[in-house]
């Protein structure tokens, strides 16, 4: 008896787009489910392999929460690769000023680091308020 594994083909993939809110959510526990959802994770055809995944939209990233001390204590790095290139910017700068940054880059941590990683993140749209240009997808929204 030979049974063959499933092996997902790009045009069997079902490629969905989903809305999420999130104002008043705490930054990790969004950013996990955004980052299941883009790899597919969430789906029963999921592959390690294949991006698999759906496109996700955020809005409202300028309303998003971090739990603890945070607020105070986070900081981001940078480094342009030349001497004295590194700057930190602490969260409430970032957020004041590009809060959408924010989210993409704990959802960006939590992908796979190899080839696959720039084709999913290609998926993941945030927006600091609450339009965006994608009402033509018919984005369905998706519960955090």
């Amino acid at each position: 008896m030979s049974t063959k594994t499933y092996m997902p083909k790009p045009a069997d993939l079902d490629k969905r787009w989903y809305v999420v809110d999130a104002g008043g959510k705490v930054l990790g526990r969004l950013a996990t489910v955004v980052a299941d959802t883009l790899r597919g994770k969430r789906k029963p055809t999921y592959a390690p392999h294949v991006d698999t995944g759906d496109f996700v939209i955020v809005v409202n990233a300028e309303k998003i929460h971090v739990t603890g001390r945070k607020a105070e204590q986070k900081e981001y790095d940078t480094y342009s690769g030349y001497p004295s290139g590194r700057k930190v910017r602490s969260y409430k700068d970032v957020l004041k000023k590009h809060p959408e940054r924010i989210i993409e880059h704990a959802v960006r941590g939590m992908l796979p680091r190899n080839r696959l990683r720039r084709a999913i993140f290609r998926k993941l749209k945030v927006y600091a308020g609450p339009d965006h240009p994608h009402a033509a997808q018919k984005p369905e929204p998706l519960e955090v």
